[in-house]
């Protein structure tokens, strides 16, 4: 039997490309499976192993018993106590062996082997071929069509791989035919046993950056650059480019004469319509770039939480930079990385008065300074008692009237409001909701005071009654009835 052993593992190795240490393992397993079946049929929890010598094809069987401590010994078919044995000689998670008879391999043991066997090959395979494309992620894959299954087709990409490309990465309205040939991203390799091994994709944005490289010279020679690509697959397309050399300009390399260039990667891509965008380092400039073909009055970032407010003088301007169902905002959005947010001049400037209105509410509240002094904080650009308190004396040299006792005064209330908030959420005291702060005829006192009495959000005040605010200073009856009747606003709306 042993020379049949060897017979077995030159053929599949020769025949298959596979590692005989392999094919040696798998007879292994074939073997330990047989044995437990025919001489430990009762006892399905027996540890058995098998060596084969590689060089002769005798093997040995053995059964094994790991060491365990009392408390874990519960299977004594493949454990040992320790207090069994002799303490100076065994250890816990020691592996104690007997040599036990070897069966013949025989024509059950074959069989088996053979279906290990088998699946080492699929294994294999499946390995050479991951290896093979892994290193390729992200490359576009020409192939033709092979077959279609229930949610998507096989790609033959020739060298006997295939591809799969499900109907989730495919373009919206797109058909495909046996034998047609296609191009497609890949953008994963499944290592697992289970499923399509090499995962292709038309949508992916790496797919549209293919086909540029493919179409445009001067980016697969990296005169050009590709800095971003936002798709909505099918439908619109931006592409943000750079160019190396500034005597040439990357849109109209990447358009080509006559648009001969993009019109090659629409026609691919089923009629997508590519915008060119040139990128900037400049965050404002490349947003602007990108909202094309509108046009931006003003621009206003925070680059902290990536936001931008972006104005616009007419609504026709508006309309253009939004896009037909706002895909053309969406994609801007999606390629600079910037949450965009879209108004007219008229909107931004009273959304910039509601505000003002509010901070010059806190400074009169919370300050107690007269409301021309709020209304010159505001102007000078004040947004909070912070910066009241904190920023250098000479920044208040701009208000008119204002000398160095009156900063002085001013920066002293401000630093005692700032360490009375701390206290406040040092000891864990309630603050109002800034819904409830921004309710229509609320002042910031009113809320900090409603807060003391555990009245937090609009749902709390509108479930109190007239006389449950009464002890609030400076609050009468007829505004406190009001705000009820604001905050149950909800109430009708919902």
């Amino acid at each position: 039997m042993s020379r049949e052993i060897l017979t077995v593992v030159e053929t599949v190795s020769n025949e298959k490309g596979l590692n005989p240490e392999d094919i040696f393992e798998a007879i292994e397993d074939a073997l330990v499976v047989s044995t437990k079946k025919k001489v430990y049929t009762d006892q399905p929890e027996v540890e058995v192993r098998v060596s084969i010598d590689r060089t002769t094809g005798d093997y040995d069987t053995y059964r094994y018993w790991t060491v365990v401590a009392d408390e874990d010994h519960e299977m004594p078919a493949c454990q040992l106590a320790i207090t069994d044995l002799d303490q100076e000689e065994w250890s816990i998670g020691d592996i104690k062996e007997e040599q036990i008879e070897s069966i013949e391999f025989g024509r059950i043991a074959a069989t088996q082997a053979k279906q290990v066997i088998i699946q080492k090959i699929r294994e294999a395979e499946r390995n050479l071929v991951a290896d093979a494309f892994e290193p390729r992620v992200g490359e576009m894959m020409y192939g033709e069509v092979k077959k279609q299954t229930r949610d998507g087709y096989i790609i033959d990409l020739g060298d006997n791989a295939e591809g799969y490309l499900s109907r989730d990465q495919m373009l919206p309205r797109e058909q495909l035919r046996a034998k047609s040939r296609i191009n497609a991203i890949l953008y994963h390799v499944n290592r697992e046993n289970r499923g399509a091994q090499l995962l292709l994709s038309r949508t992916h944005p790496e797919m549209l950056s293919a086909l540029m490289q493919k179409e445009v010279p001067e980016i697969a020679e990296q005169i050009i650059e590709i800095r971003n690509v936002a798709r909505l697959p099918g439908t619109r397309a931006k592409i943000a480019v750079k160019t190396n050399d500034h005597r040439i300009d990357p849109v109209g390399a990447c358009i080509g004469m006559r648009g001969t260039r993009i019109q090659a990667v629409q026609q691919e891509l089923d009629g997508e319509r590519i915008d060119v965008v040139v990128w900037s380092d400049d965050p404002a400039q490349f947003i602007i770039s990108a909202l094309e073909p509108a046009d931006v009055s003003s621009i206003i970032l925070d680059e902290d939480t990536q936001t931008a407010d972006i104005i616009f003088s007419t609504n026709d301007q508006l309309a253009r930079a939004i896009g037909s169902q706002g895909q053309n905002v969406r994609l801007a959005s999606e390629l600079t990385g910037y949450k965009l947010n879209m108004m007219l001049e008229e909107e931004y400037q009273q959304r910039q008065a509601n505000e003002s209105k509010a901070f010059i509410e806190l400074f009169y509240e919370r300050l107690e300074v007269d409301k021309d002094l709020a209304q010159a904080l505001v102007d000078i650009g004040f947004t909070s008692i912070e910066e009241v308190a904190y920023v250098p004396v000479e920044t208040f040299y701009d208000i008119e009237g204002l000398d160095d006792e009156a900063i002085d005064m001013i920066q002293e209330r401000a630093k005692e409001v700032v360490i009375a908030d701390e206290l406040v959420k040092q000891q864990n005291m309630k603050e109002p909701s800034q819904e409830l702060q921004d309710l229509e005829g609320m002042t910031v006192s009113w809320a900090y005071k409603m807060a003391q009495k555990d009245i937090i959000t609009v749902d709390d005040l509108a479930e109190q009654a007239v006389f449950d605010l009464e002890d609030i200073e400076d609050l009468d009856t007829e505004t406190a009835g009001k705000l009820i009747m604001k905050a149950r606003e909800s109430w009708f709306n919902e």
